[in-house]
């Protein structure tokens, strides 16, 4: 049989076969067929076991939306020591809340005990945990409408709460009151605005008033996880819907983590972060947003680290800070009159080397999507540009900006001291010095020279300028 399901993403079905005179399984349009056929299989083992099974939440959400499904919850009536003996393969990973991970053919699926819960702790945790025969006091304890949708072998839809058409409308709204559901976990208010953002979704207007009324609990949740969410809000497809959202409720400045903006900085930086959803890396989206918050390098480094982002992305977004703040200080530095191009190039040319290639293609990327709001060029700088043709339509001083770097990355010979054709303990044994800080000036001199073009990356040529260096410090 097949069950019709209508919304506004447009009619859908889901579809079920007929296979020996019984209805068979469920054909999964958004899950991979190996995952959907093993769920099949452990909710058909549960039920044929006595017990009530369904697949519940995100997966029935996203199968509903057309979005890929990448991960299968299951609730069931069973205790979890009648699904451990049940599965061969399982996993007791969450016994106190009733959740046994089974493995099956390969995936893992999280099997959960009908329950609810009471007594949360810091806004967090439940206190207690009682399990319970009915899913639909099961599905009462859960977030938003739009993940409390369970679907059995069937085919038929429990939604008590109406996410179905939520999911129609497009909003997001708190299963029952929203005032409650918030002070119960309070990281469900950063979920909130990341699944309308994420989604493209507006947020109901009862549960928008019961975060605002409740967004001073966010005080109790970890660093950690209110990054978490903050970094699949800005990473997702639709990161300007869920800053701006950020922006009006002022919902970071309540955290643990230090939030030095109110709402006025986040809207004065709307403009810059414009274009933000066209940056394919999330290193540059956080770039962007610090530089639209104007934020130096240094002040990226401590933020990042007090909101516990990796190393490699603290480093990566620092790193391309630190090229503006070069390339700042080059247009800045430049003399009047229309012989700075030479001398812009060289201090791009430093920077490249000194900040690395990936960097600098960052500051680009971002530079070339802030031509409309970028300041005004000095006139200095806009004569240093003037000589670089442009066959792009658009010939804006940050187009220009932008292209002619380019072009100088482009010409660079090597980019790394490790491409040099000489090395430290070659420049030692012809000097016949002992090793110490001129070394390490005397290669990155001979590197800005070659990368410059001014010397060929020959070592005998490179020793010769090494000896004229080093008789010049004399």
């Amino acid at each position: 049989m097949k069950i019709f399901i209508t919304g506004c993403w447009g009619a859908r079905y889901l579809d079920w076969t007929q296979f020996g005179g019984k209805e068979s399984y469920m054909e999964w349009t958004m899950a991979p067929s190996a995952m959907a056929v093993a769920a099949e299989i452990v909710i058909s083992e549960l039920t044929q076991n006595g017990h009530e099974a369904y697949w519940v939440g995100g997966c029935i959400r996203d199968e509903l939306l057309g979005r890929p499904v990448h991960d299968m919850d299951i609730t069931t009536s069973a205790l979890p020591e009648e699904v451990i003996a049940i599965f061969a393969r399982s996993v007791p990973t969450g016994l106190a809340h009733g959740t046994v991970t089974v493995i099956q053919d390969g995936c893992a699926f999280e099997v959960t005990t009908y329950r609810t819960e009471s007594g949360y702790v810091d806004h967090r945790r439940p206190e207690h945990v009682f399990f319970v025969n009915d899913v639909k006091e099961d599905l009462r304890r859960r977030d938003f409408t739009i993940n409390a949708i369970c679907c059995g072998l069937n085919g038929e839809l429990i939604d008590p709460f109406e996410g179905e058409k939520d999911l129609q409308l497009q909003v997001i709204r708190c299963v029952g009151d929203a005032e409650e559901r918030f002070d119960e976990d309070a990281l469900r208010m950063l979920r909130c605005i990341r699944f309308a953002s994420v989604l493209d979704f507006s947020i109901a207007k009862n549960t928008w008033r019961g975060l605002m009324r409740q967004r001073d609990k966010l005080a109790h949740i970890a660093v950690e996880r209110v990054r978490a969410e903050l970094d699949r809000i800005v990473e997702g497809p639709h990161p300007l819907r869920g800053l701006g959202m950020l922006a009006r409720c002022e919902l970071l400045a309540r955290g643990k983590a230090p939030f030095p903006w109110t709402g006025t900085d986040m809207a004065a930086a709307a403009a810059l972060t414009a274009g933000v959803g066209e940056l394919e890396s999330a290193r540059l989206r956080w770039a962007l947003l610090l530089h639209a918050l104007k934020q130096s390098a240094q002040e990226a480094d401590v933020l990042l680290r007090a909101w516990t982002f990796s190393g490699t992305t603290r480093s990566g977004v620092v790193q391309v800070l630190r090229v503006r703040e070069a390339w700042t200080a080059a247009i800045e530095a430049l003399p009047p009159g229309t012989g700075g191009r030479e001398g812009l190039r060289r201090q791009w040319i430093a920077a490249v080397l000194a900040f690395g290639v990936e960097a600098a293609e960052g500051w680009l990327s971002l530079l070339a999507i802030l031509p409309a709001v970028a300041p005004t060029l000095p006139a200095a700088a806009s004569s240093a540009f003037s000589v670089v043709e442009s066959t792009e339509a658009s010939t804006t001083p940050a187009a220009v900006n932008v292209q002619a770097a380019r072009e100088w990355i482009a010409q660079m010979p090597l980019t790394s001291l490790s491409e040099l054709e000489i090395t430290g303990n070659e420049l030692v044994g012809a000097l016949d010095k002992r090793p110490g800080p001129w070394l390490g000036k005397m290669l990155n001199g001979l590197l800005q020279a070659v990368a410059s073009g001014d010397l060929p990356n020959d070592k005998q040529l490179l020793l010769l300028e090494a000896k004229r260096m080093d008789r010049h410090e004399r």
